[in-house]
Formats: structure tokens, sequence, C-alpha cells
């Protein structure tokens, strides 16, 4: 009998695949599935970036393999677009990494910097990558707790009471997901600050940053975070790109380096064409941020609506592609309520469970639904 790893005893199957699997199976049956549950944009990228890898795809080499760094001036486009957009000055040689999804940088930086045994702070409720990631490294999850009342941003005060000798990541992940919660450059600073005292590699992902958010924010735009701070960003959400699959990691160059080794024994470089057009996604106009806002903003407001009509409460100061909504008093598990609501109304929602303990209580929303079906749901209700 031919074993698997123990490894894999460490982790379950990600919730999506599970859950979408059992959706896909109701639809089979006939039945109106409206998915508000996974936030895959379903909008077009522009066309520009469409028609540029389409005129890609004929140039001479591009269906060679490519560098591991990426194209030069993909990692200038990169560079360009974070000190335009968030006043962060990065060496495009050095200190930029492209990457196949920001996703793939999760994997590769904890193979770069854990040593089995080692801890990794995760938030809680948090991504749950984030967890499988570190388990799947033989490294070991340490949660710190995000709560409602105190913004959805750890206590560095309680977390600096515990014992940090083993911990050698801090995963942080502002504007926040699932929650929505948006953060100061105060409050990234006391990261910064909390990181150096401990010797700890902070990671802030940080692919939310333009969507429904009026001030974008980068943690290397903090005086010497460079120093202990990676920061991952992605093309998914801001330019709709998320099967594209285009992120990138940004830090000082040492850093940058040890992510290097681990990448470029993991793939043989990303696809010209996709390089191409998401050097011209980078280099787009405020109009394209402004228009892409203006859907969202309209289907969030449908979305409150249908909270509104669950009896959940929401923040609608929160920011990025989600709504996060606490379910009334006296609600049934977070489970239960979206199960219920899949096989009574036909709507697929996301239970806050899926995200850690802390996630009891709540409900997530997708913005990655159009408007008639927002109404659609709403009706059936």
């Amino acid at each position: 009998m031919i074993r698997t790893a123990d490894r894999l005893h460490t982790v379950e199957e990600y919730y999506f695949s599970k859950k979408l699997r059992e959706v896909r199976g109701l639809m089979a049956e006939g039945r109106p599935i409206i998915n508000m549950g996974i936030g895959s944009p379903d909008l077009m990228p522009s066309a520009e970036i469409v028609s540029t890898i389409q005129n890609a795809v004929l140039e001479d080499g591009a269906h060679q393999y490519q560098s591991y760094q990426g194209l030069p001036a993909l990692r200038e486009a990169f560079a360009d677009f974070y000190g335009s957009k968030f006043g962060v000055t990065a060496d495009p040689i050095s200190e930029i990494l492209p990457l196949m999804g920001s996703k793939e940088g999760i994997m590769h930086i904890s193979m770069a910097f854990l040593n089995p045994g080692d801890e990794v702070l995760i938030p809680n409720p948090g991504y749950p990558t984030y967890s499988s990631v570190t388990k799947l490294v033989g490294a070991v999850p340490k949660y710190y707790g995000l709560k409602e009342e105190y913004g959805w941003f750890p206590d560095i005060d309680v977390i600096e009471e515990e014992d940090l000798e083993k911990v050698k990541i801090m995963w942080v992940n502002y504007p926040h997901m699932p929650t929505g919660a948006n953060v100061s450059k105060s409050k990234l600073e006391k990261l910064v600050s909390f990181a150096k005292r401990n010797d700890i590699l902070l990671v802030n992902d940080n692919p939310y940053s333009f969507v429904l958010n009026e001030e974008p924010i980068s943690i290397l735009s903090i005086k010497d975070a460079k120093e202990v701070a990676l920061e991952l960003n992605s093309l998914s959400k801001t330019f709709n790109m998320a099967g594209w699959r285009v992120g990138m990691v940004l830090g000082n160059a040492d850093h940058i380096n040890a992510v290097l080794k681990v990448k470029s024994n993991m793939d043989s470089g990303m696809f010209y064409g996709i390089q191409k057009g998401a050097i011209k996604a980078l280099s787009s106009s405020q109009t394209w941020y402004d228009d892409l806002n203006e859907i969202y903003r309209k289907r969030r407001d449908l979305i409150f609506k249908l909270a509104d009509e669950l009896k959940c409460t929401y923040d609608t100061n929160a920011v990025g592609m989600f709504v996060w909504a606490k379910l009334p008093s006296g609600s049934v598990s977070s489970e239960e309520f979206i199960d219920e609501i899949l096989y009574d109304k036909n709507v697929f929602l996301v239970p806050g469970t899926i995200f850690g303990s802390n996630g009891e209580g709540y409900i997530r929303f997708s913005l990655c639904v159009s408007e008639e079906k927002i109404q659609e749901a709403i009706d059936r209700f």
C-alpha cells in the first residue's frame, strides 16, 4: 500500500474546494444557486490589457522559458506602481520578485524562512492558507485573536506577554480579509516596532488595497520597515486578473533573494504574454479604479440590503470586495445558518468559521456577483 506523506494529515482539503463541489452538485440537480461565496472577480480586465496579451503571443520568444525574476520591464512597472500608489521606493533589480499569484508567495516565503518546529503568528480570523502552508512546511501555527471591538487589529501587548522565542514569521493582512478592516499608519508602525523588538519577519498580504478603499497603504511605507517586513500584492482583485496568476513580493534584497532561491526551484518563469499584460495593467489610469469601484459600490449597497433582510449588522466603513456581517443574536451557528439559506433559498454564502474560531457568529458576502443576481437573492427573502 502506497502511503501519503505525514504532512497531509496536518491539513484538510480547502473549504471552497469541498463546498463548491457540493454547490455544483445542487446546480446539477437543477437548483438555481446564486453563488455569493468566493471572491473571484466576474468582471473583465480592460480592453487594453486583453489586446496586449493577444499581441504579445505573436512576439519572438514569447513561448520560451522566461526569467525566474520576470521581465525587467515588469519589475520596473511594479516599482513605478509602488512609488506612485504607496510612496514606496523599491529597487526593481533586487527588491521586487514577480510571483504566479500572491498565494504562491505564501508557500515560498514559508519555505525560505521556516524550519520544522518554528512558530508562526497567524490572525484569527484570517486567510486559511496561512495555517495550511505553515503546517505543510512542518512549522507550528500560533494564533492571535482579532475582535470587532478592537477594530480587527491585534493586541500587541497581549501577544508580547507570550513566549515568542520560536516565532519566526507573523502574517498580517490589511485591508483585512474577511472583515474588510482597514489600518492606519500608526498601527502599522506598532507592528513594525513589534517585529523589530522580537526579530520576527512581518509579512503583509495586501491584495485588496484599491477595492473601495480611499486610502491605500503599504507596510513598506513605514520607516525602516524593510529591515523586518515583506509585502505581497496581486493583480487579481484590482485588475480583474485572478485567473492570470500575477502577484509580487517586495522587501529588502536579502529577503527577496531567499524567496528567489525557493521559487527558482519550483517553476520556470511566468508566461511572456501574461507579463506584458501585467505591465499594461500597472499603468492603468485613475479612471479604471474609479469605474471599478463605482460598480462595487452599487453592488455593496445591494448586499447591505440583503444583510438587512437577514437581520445582520455590518460596518459600512469596511473596504475590499466582501461584506462581513454579524448574525442576529440567538442565531444558529454560522455553518448551520449558511446551510439553511443554501438549501432553502438557493443562495450560497460563506460561514465566518472557515477563517478561524473568532469568525463564529459572522458570515461573508462576496461582491463578485452582478447587481441583477444580488437583487434576485434579495427577492428570494
